[in-house]
């Protein structure tokens, strides 16, 4: 099964880049060219989406993105009628459904576009039809559209990731970016506090539906928080851009009691805009898997322990948001949002563990259940200011930003031990009672402001602060069976808080010459992470363990840009990067849920130290857009998770810890091809290599290997307004500091229904059709080969309800000298 897959996954990759040169070699001598522009400021658009459709098939002619003035050309074009889009992130997506394109001569000019957020001009004859493209790219981001993912309707924010190019999620929802963890995962540009900032649980919490899109910046400018080996993704959530009084509604049904409900609802007017959404999620998900170690050279007679797990979640969730953005002035808006997050959490774990012999022969067995009751409620409150000025391009903006939030875990372990003749070896059961609090506050601050210089050079220059606080305290109880009452296990027991802050300015210069464009900054950073440790001595007397990591360092970054004929662009770029250990990297307190495999963290672990180098071609022919990436990157004081070996008891524990290096490099590759009028795929490869440095203080020796993952998405637009999505993926065996990681592979599919009104729809969604999806690693040492498998979730079907409402004619009243008119319908403009 394996090997067909991989053998399909290869054949449509090659499919897709085979049939570059074919769709390449339909030309002509016509051309289309024009300039897009911001309605309000006139500045130019860079990097915006014009793209050329044929009336007939539909299917994309030609493609180009603008220049630095925002300036474009489609060329090579056969002489007829077309229907033109220009579109940007941010921005409403223009179209002309009618261009004529001369055989030959000076070709057609549709002159200076104007494209606002919400009440923009635009062409004239323009109406606002399309949805966004999929895919856009920027001087150093790439942005996803994925509000129309039909495999991940009714599922969270970790399951629509699965469907991004270059991003990868495991079971427990970690997630990767080129294979790499250590990813910096933002909400609207911003760090959120849902579960202590857990990045897995945040994704579980967030509903897909509230997602408009995906922005991936995999070596990010000195603008961006230098936070992030691998890069930054940023999750933009869906906010008002329509006139008038807007709604919408969806209600999702799933296998295994799952459901979602959503609902927004939306005003607009030249003044104000307001907006305001919520969601609730009730989702049921199974897991189970096994932990099976094999003892190496042991003098217990024990020589296998295998442990199998099966566990029951149930993950209930309520988010809300809501905001306001005021017009003060024709340049000036004041926004201020709020969000809410509450959840609940209850998990059951069924791990049963058979201890053998050389010869497989019984020696003891053990049943645990695992109870796990979790509780948490966060919020954050966002002030944004902005500024534009009479200068095309100046702009100033401002943020001022708090979040605050809680998070509770009340764990009971049950545990029963047999000899093997199946009598008691307790007697009773085993009984630990845990308490776990934690309480997180942020404060942010910053301000960012660009200045135009010369023709098509900015400057950019900003100032940021983020100030973290997080408490958190471990109770643990023993149940003693004779006097019937819990007493204090103190060893478990203690008290752990940090206070992280980050203080940055940067600098940005920008500037384009012809078709070479370069950006060059510099970002400084004076980080510091204080951590206190109260736990008890022998004499069961508290006592305090600080911890400090300082580092002051500067992060620079280049990026060069080079336009060539025929809608290609190169890109080289270079940037500094550090991946800093947080509070639960550095807590030290020991979880002892899993019974052979303990984890705690590491009050002396160090920030990496990444720097990143990358490559980039891009290339836009009429039905196939690619983009391909090289990439190296170098990660100093690297932060892996180091398991030790067996202890009398069979017992593991891991670690955090510092190695001394590793290296990355690869290729990544994606494409959108469309096939024809009804069907069109995106894919994507990346393949790399990973060197490991050992370390002989940790018992790891140099480890270095080969490895890839692929997806292909397709998308098919049936007659009566039905559309599929297909999608499969596959992820190939890779190195670890101490083993590997085994293969992993699945498909999704799903399709949508439009009613005949286009106010509502019908759609269903399978994930993980096949139920193949396994997480799988070999962990070997000198004393211990340790096989981990685990799974989650498995095969779910989900099918989901939207309806949208509102009255979309809310016309301005502008005033008689800018000669504008709105018309009536917020999608469509004329002037």
């Amino acid at each position: 099964m394996r090997l067909r897959l991989n053998k399909v996954l290869v054949l449509a990759l090659l499919i897709c880049f085979a049939t570059v040169k074919i769709f390449a070699q339909q030309t002509g001598s016509g051309k289309v060219t024009g300039k897009a522009v911001d309605g309000q400021t006139n500045e130019p658009i860079p990097y915006a989406t014009a793209v050329l459709i044929n009336k007939v098939t539909k299917a994309n002619v030609r493609l180009a993105q603008t220049d630095m003035e925002g300036n474009f050309m489609l060329d090579k074009l056969p002489a007829g009628d077309f229907t033109f889009k220009l579109s940007y992130v941010g921005y409403q997506t223009m179209v002309r459904e009618t261009v004529n394109v001369p055989a030959a001569g000076s070709g057609l000019n549709l002159g200076t576009i104007k494209m606002k957020i919400s009440q923009g001009n635009a062409l004239k004859d323009v109406t606002i039809t399309a949805s966004r493209p999929q895919m856009q790219l920027g001087i150093d981001k790439k942005v996803f559209s994925v509000d129309q993912s039909l495999v991940s309707e009714g599922g969270s924010a970790s399951d629509l990731l699965q469907n991004v190019p270059s991003v990868q999620t495991d079971m427990d929802g970690n997630v990767s970016l080129r294979g790499s963890a250590g990813v910096r995962v933002l909400i609207d540009g911003k760090p959120s506090l849902i579960a202590g900032g857990n990045v897995a649980q945040i994704l579980q919490s967030i509903p897909a539906s509230s997602i408009e899109s995906v922005e991936l910046i995999t070596n990010p400018s000195a603008k961006y928080d230098a936070e992030g080996q691998s890069g930054i993704i940023n999750i933009v959530l869906k906010k008002n851009k329509k006139l008038g009084l807007n709604g919408s509604a969806a209600l999702t049904a799933g296998n295994r009691d799952n459901y979602n409900a959503a609902t927004n609802l939306s005003f607009q007017n030249s003044k104000v805009n307001l907006y305001g959404n919520y969601s609730y999620r009730y989702g049921n998900r199974l897991g189970g898997g096994f932990n099976n170690i094999q003892y190496l050279n042991s003098a217990s007679p024990t020589s296998f322990a295998n442990q199998n797990t099966d566990s029951r979640s149930l993950d209930k969730g309520h988010n809300v948001k809501a905001g306001i953005d005021y017009n003060l002035a024709a340049k000036t808006v004041l926004s201020f949002s709020a969000g809410l997050n509450v959840r609940n959490s209850d998990r059951n774990e069924l791990i049963n563990i058979n201890q053998l012999g050389a010869q497989f022969n019984p020696i003891e067995f053990s049943n645990r259940l695992n109870d796990n009751n979790g509780t948490g409620e966060s919020y954050d409150l966002n002030l944004d200011f902005s500024q534009k000025f009479k200068n095309p391009k100046e702009e100033l903006t401002v943020n001022l930003g708090f979040s605050e939030g809680t998070n509770d875990n009340d764990q009971t372990y049950n545990s029963l031990v047999y000899n093997s003749n199946g009598s008691s070896v307790t007697g009773t059961p085993e009984i630990q009672r845990n308490f776990q609090g934690s309480y997180n506050k942020n404060f942010t601050a910053q301000a960012d402001y660009t200045l135009p210089v010369g023709k098509a050079g900015k400057v950019e220059a900003g100032y940021r602060s983020q100030i973290r606080f997080n408490d958190n305290n471990t109770f643990a109880y023993d149940f003693n069976n004779a006097a019937k009452e819990y007493f204090t296990n103190y060893t478990l027991s203690n008290f752990f808080n940090n206070k992280d802050q980050v203080h940055a300015v940067y600098v940005n210069f920008q500037n384009q010459i012809k078709n070479f464009g370069y950006q060059v900054g510099l970002r400084a950073e004076d980080a510091k992470l204080n951590t206190y440790l109260d736990a008890y001595n022998a004499n069961y007397q508290l006592f305090n363990t600080p911890g400090v990591v300082a580092y002051t360092r500067l992060y620079p970054s280049v990026f060069l840009t080079q336009k060539l004929k025929g809608d290609q662009q190169v890109q080289l770029s270079y940037s500094r990067r550090v991946n800093r250990p947080r509070g639960w990297d550095t807590n030290p307190f020991l979880d002892v849920s899993e019974p052979l495999n303990y984890r705690q963290g590491n009050p002396n672990l160090r920030p990496e130290d990444v720097h990143a180098f990358e490559l980039s071609y891009s290339k836009y022919w009429k039905k196939i857009t690619l983009t391909s990436s090289a990439y190296f990157r170098q990660t100093n004081d690297v932060i892996q998770r180091i398991r030790t070996e067996p202890d009398i008891n069979g017992i593991t524990v891991s670690t955090p810890q510092n190695l001394t290096r590793s290296l990355n490099s690869g290729l990544e590759l994606i494409s959108r091809v469309d096939v024809s009028k009804i069907w069109n795929f995106t894919a994507n490869a990346n393949l790399y290599r990973s060197d490991i440095q050992g370390v002989p203080a940790f018992g790891i020796v140099d480890n270095s290997g080969f490895s890839w993952n692929a997806n292909v998405t397709n998308n098919i637009n049936l007659p009566y307004s039905i559309s599929l999505q297909i999608r499969a993926e596959y992820r190939a065996p890779e190195i670890m500091a101490q083993g590997r990681r085994n293969a992993m592979y699945g498909i999704d599919g799903g399709a949508k229904y439009d009613f005949p009104n286009k106010k509502a729809s019908l759609s269903l969604n399978v994930r993980d059709v096949f139920n193949t999806r396994r997480f799988a690693m070999t962990t070997e040492g000198n004393y211990s080969i340790i096989d981990f498998q685990r799974y989650m979730q498995g095969t779910m079907a989900n099918l989901t309800f939207a309806y949208r409402f509102g009255k979309t004619d809310f016309s301005f009243k502008k005033s008689p000298k800018k000669n504008q008119t709105e018309d009536s319908r917020p999608n469509e403009e004329q002037f």
